[in-house]
């Protein structure tokens, strides 16, 4: 079977809340090294509250049942959203899966459709290969001076990115 049919794309449901936490924290705190808490993340506790609103939503990708990616859109109000908690399993990435980009094209229609004008996101400098992911697809970095008031800044971004749809 070919291996890019396998992996579905769909919205996030309370069923898969644990593979979520389970794709996410590892990346972050083994991989990355980021001193970060379960707890200091209440948005993967809450994720329909946190994301589902408004204009937002929150997607993730699936290797059958096993979750391998997310990706989520917080509405931040003035047709504008957030792009947040975008995670792939490291098997999982790269041009042969296509995941990130899967996930990304279902943010960016969603975002559309919605009427949004714009997406934010923040990255760390550490985030090379996101840095070029972004890049590859139209968001243009920016300074944070150049963040709405609303978009909800992580203490660990240090680099921002604004797409114009």
């Amino acid at each position: 079977m070919d291996r890019l049919k396998m992996i579905t794309i769909s919205p996030y449901s309370e069923q898969y809340r644990d593979g979520v936490i389970a794709l996410i924290l590892p990346i972050q705190q083994t991989e990355f090294g980021f001193a970060i808490t379960l707890q200091e993340q209440p948005d993967l506790l809450d994720i329909p509250n946190f994301y589902q609103g408004g204009h937002g939503n929150f997607w993730i990708a699936r290797a059958g049942e096993e979750v391998v990616g997310s990706i989520s859109l917080k509405d931040i109000g003035n047709a504008q959203g957030a792009l947040r908690k975008m995670f792939v399993k490291a098997p999982f990435r790269g041009r042969e899966h296509q995941v990130a980009h899967r996930l990304l094209q279902e943010l960016l229609g969603w975002s559309r459709r919605q009427g949004l004008r714009q997406v934010f996101l923040g990255t760390t400098a550490a985030f090379l290969a996101a840095h070029r992911f972004y890049e590859k697809n139209g968001f243009a970095e920016i300074d944070a001076s150049g963040l709405p008031p609303a978009f909800p800044r992580m203490g660990l971004d240090t680099r921002f990115y604004r797409l114009d749809l």
